[in-house]
């Protein structure tokens, strides 16, 4: 038998198992998968927690709305905290100023959201259905004066996200109780079948050793 015929494993050439291409499909190099392969239990149960949350957030999008508003407000006091506290413990550098600044700023936009929720909430929702509106237009306008590859799904986009801001704007304030709650429980929702796939993605993978 001629030795064209067989290949040379040795080779740089030399073609690859049948599983190596699932393993570069995942964007990582080979030995970040040999290692996490191991651990597809537990994005696996992240995503399952995190779709669960999610998908209760949706279902009880009021009370998952005054959550995340406490959470948002909790935070910026924490983070005005740390802020005073970095001025305090590194007086007598140029940046004291700024931190007391934003330190105060900070609390007292956590003290706003914290004391006055239904208010914060209405607020947030204000901004997020102008945000919505502002981005619509500017995509339908990118869409309608370039003409670019595929620009019928950026146009499409665009009248979606403009119908949605004015759906949240013509029911406002009354919007304001479910809408922060229900872009969290689908963005939460989306993130956690993301983890799903992966995980099942990770468990297909050989469990072989992989090279460097």
């Amino acid at each position: 038998m001629s030795s064209r015929s067989m290949p040379d494993d040795s080779s740089p050439h030399a073609l690859a198992p049948e599983a190596m291409p699932p393993l570069g499909s995942l964007g990582l190099p080979m030995p970040e998968l040999g290692i996490i392969r191991d651990h597809w239990g537990w994005f696996l149960a992240l995503g399952v927690i995190q779709v669960l949350v999610g998908t209760a957030a949706i279902l009880m999008a009021v009370l998952a709305t005054f959550a995340s508003i406490f959470v948002i407000g909790l935070l910026a006091l924490i983070s005005g905290g740390a802020e005073l506290a970095s001025a305090i413990w590194a007086r007598g550098w140029s940046g004291t100023l700024q931190h007391i600044l934003c330190g105060v700023l900070y609390l007292a936009f956590g003290l706003i959201v914290t004391t006055r929720p239904v208010q914060s909430a209405e607020m947030l929702t204000l901004v997020l259905a102008m945000l919505f509106l502002v981005g619509g237009a500017i995509r339908i306008g990118l869409a309608v004066s370039g003409r670019f590859h595929q620009w019928g799904y950026v146009l499409f986009s665009g009248i979606i996200t403009l119908l949605m801001g004015g759906m949240i704007l013509s029911g406002w304030p009354g919007t304001s109780f479910w809408v922060i709650g229900t872009f969290v429980g689908i963005e939460l929702l989306f993130t956690g079948w993301t983890w799903v796939m992966l995980a099942f993605a990770l468990k297909k993978l050989p469990s072989r050793p992989f090279p460097s």
